[in-house]
């Protein structure tokens, strides 16, 4: 059956005061997250009136994505859900089944491999079909993105123009400190379907990332955002421990590129621009954040390229477009049945 809509679907953010705390209640569901971690981090959101930036970020996103399309003659609607605040992914699959589609690709805002970051959404995607019913439209996830062009060259120019706004007689004691988000090693270990894929894939990017914008120039990959129990063992270092250690052994300027995010969503602006910068203002280093993809071009034009590897917008009927690719690790279209959930205490 041929594909006849695109689905963007993505985390979800609340749009006003009331929504923090039932949506943080969506995400931390069953994952035995502290009160007191909960209140805390609803405290980041009223920080910002109670607004994430993540949904007015997709619909951006969107409206380039079908611009995009439009242009190159690709003639596919695209539709938006959400895996925990509206537009919820339920209500979108029956809008689209409403609307007549009967075979629809998924690109998930998530570029990597992981219980959280493609599992997950998969398993929402079955979620929401069955919500829905029998006459559900089938859903295809399209492939993890780590490596794509179109993902890693805004990354990397992000990176240098960070560069350039630092002082250029420090450079050799400046570094590179790539981020994404921590899981729990037991989920890390399961990423994949021969485990660690998570961790790999990120390394990769990260490599191809500073090849590109800064051969030669020192990096690390370091995590944020941990959100589970303390006794649970998750990925380290912590960006802020990494910070103060590297101050402490001479370097004296970083410029922190996130990774593993696609755009400036609050635990960008949050837990990088606001508690990240503060650590490097405490320990006396220079601090400067690269940007995000966001609707840079390239990442717009990823997208399509992405649907093109699965025939839609092809030449000629039955074709499918070449992958795109810069890293060396293993892709597949079809999930193997991998990324268990982490185990729970």
């Amino acid at each position: 059956m041929p594909y006849d809509a695109l689905v963007v679907v993505s985390f979800g953010g609340p749009e006003r005061p009331d929504d923090v705390l039932p949506f943080l209640a969506n995400v931390t569901r069953g994952r035995g997250v502290p009160p007191e971690r909960l209140a805390e981090v609803a405290e980041h959101y009223q920080h910002f009136g109670g607004v994430s930036p993540i949904n007015q970020q997709c619909r951006d996103l969107i409206a380039a994505i079908r611009a995009d399309l439009a242009a190159n003659g690709v003639d596919l609607p695209v539709y938006w859900g959400n895996r925990n605040w509206h537009p919820m992914l339920a209500d979108t699959v029956a809008r689209m089944r409403d609307d007549g589609v009967r075979h629809a690709l998924a690109f998930v805002t998530s570029a990597y491999a992981g219980y959280s970051s493609c599992r997950q959404y998969l398993d929402d995607i079955t979620a929401a079909r069955a919500a829905v019913g029998p006459d559900a439209p089938l859903i295809d996830k399209m492939r993890q993105f780590w490596d794509h062009p179109g993902f890693v060259e805004p990354h990397a120019d992000a990176v240098r123009a960070a560069l350039g706004t630092l002082d250029p007689a420090r450079r050799d004691s400046t570094r590179i400190v790539f981020t994404a988000h921590s899981i729990p090693t037991s989920m890390a270990a399961g990423a994949g379907p021969e485990g660690g894929r998570y961790q790999a894939q990120l390394h990769e990017t990260a490599g191809l990332v500073a090849a590109a914008a800064a051969p030669g120039l020192p990096y690390d990959l370091v995590w944020q955002s941990r959100s589970g129990p303390p006794h649970v063992p998750w990925l380290e270092p912590d960006v802020n421990d990494h910070l103060r250690q590297l101050a402490a052994t001479g370097t004296t300027g970083v410029v922190v590129s996130p990774i593993g995010f696609v755009s400036d969503h609050l635990e960008v602006v949050w837990d990088l621009d606001t508690e990240a910068a503060a650590t490097a203002k405490e320990v006396g280093l220079d601090f400067v954040r690269a940007g995000t993809p966001g609707t840079d071009p390239r990442f717009v034009t990823m997208v399509r390229e992405l649907v093109a590897e699965r025939g839609v917008g092809a030449a000629h009927p039955g074709d499918t477009a070449p992958r795109r690719r810069l890293g060396t690790l293993p892709v597949w279209d079809t999930c193997p049945g991998c990324c268990a959930p982490a185990r729970r205490p």
